[in-house]
């Protein structure tokens, strides 16, 4: 080899060198500064969280609790969740409302889709073992709704031969069946509005949940249904919180007990059920949120 060559081939080498090593340098730097913006901001490095934002489960197809209207969202669920939102530092602008079916609660919870779900909740222990609760905000009671001006139907043992509908998959029905009726017959739709449909036109007798969602309805409905106002069962509604965060949920009881003694909460109920007579069981409500510092 000719000490040109040489010299050239060392040459080659010292720059391939370092054109490797410039570029390990900068993927290093990248990587620093990507774990460097995931310490500001969920944003970042593949996260869907947007900094500044809180992510918040509600129904979509409530009418009354969490309704889904020209691109807004109404609701005694979301009146709530507007003002826990608030004293957690967030403004309503700074909501992402996510839509929250029942089946999905615990998965987006525990995948991070969101923060905190206020979706008619009921909390129980089965649930108690996947997510961390805050509240309650709110007992319900299983009630009835039937036609306005209809008499025949009082309560729940006046159901013998009678038609009556509840949600698929929803226990309504079968208390009903097994505590008080045995010869009631059900008729099972996907939704609620469905139910309410059914009553209204006299396809059904009758439609059972709890009593605020029927309150919803009856609502809605400009006074051609009416809830009897006669629970039967006790349902306590929970913020859903990601398993483990008791900080939030202890913050979160403290937003509720807020919202009752200034009087917002019983405001969001009034406005919510307004054209019904329904109230709100006075024996359990407004409750007292402890279960964030049970938890």
């Amino acid at each position: 080899m000719h000490v040109n060559e040489a010299n050239m081939t060392s040459m080659t080498w010292r720059e391939s060198a370092g054109g490797r090593g410039l570029r390990v340098w900068w993927k290093t730097l990248l990587a620093a500064l990507c774990a460097f913006a995931c310490m500001f901001s969920l944003a970042a490095c593949g996260s869907d969280k947007e900094a500044g934002k809180i992510r918040i489960g509600i129904k979509f197809d409530q009418p009354g609790l969490g309704f889904k209207k020209s691109g807004t969202y109404v609701g005694f669920d979301v009146d709530v969740a507007k003002y826990i939102a608030k004293k957690l530092g967030y403004s309503e602008a700074n909501i992402i409302w996510k839509e929250a079916p029942s089946k999905q609660r615990e998965a987006m919870l525990q995948n991070g889709d969101v923060d905190l779900v206020i979706a008619t909740y009921s909390m129980n222990a089965a649930r108690k073992k996947a997510v961390t609760f805050a509240g309650p905000y709110f007992v319900a009671g299983q009630d009835l709704m039937v036609r306005k001006g209809d008499t025949a139907i009082k309560g729940p043992d006046d159901l013998d031969g009678k038609r009556l509908c509840s949600v698929t998959g929803s226990t309504s029905a079968v208390t009903i069946k097994e505590r008080y009726s045995s010869k009631v017959q059900l008729m099972q739709q996907p939704g609620y509005a469905e139910c309410a449909t059914a009553l209204f036109s006299g396809i059904v007798d009758a439609v059972t949940t709890d009593d605020i969602i029927l309150a919803g309805l009856a609502s809605a409905s400009r006074g051609r249904l009416t809830v009897l106002g006669k629970p039967f069962t006790q349902e306590s509604y929970g913020v859903g919180i990601k398993k483990g965060d008791h900080a939030l949920a202890r913050k979160v009881d403290d937003a509720i007990r807020q919202m009752e003694a200034d009087g917002s909460w019983q405001r969001a109920v009034q406005e919510n059920t307004r054209g019904t007579s329904f109230k709100p069981d006075p024996k359990y409500n407004p409750p007292v949120p402890t279960e964030g510092e049970q938890s």
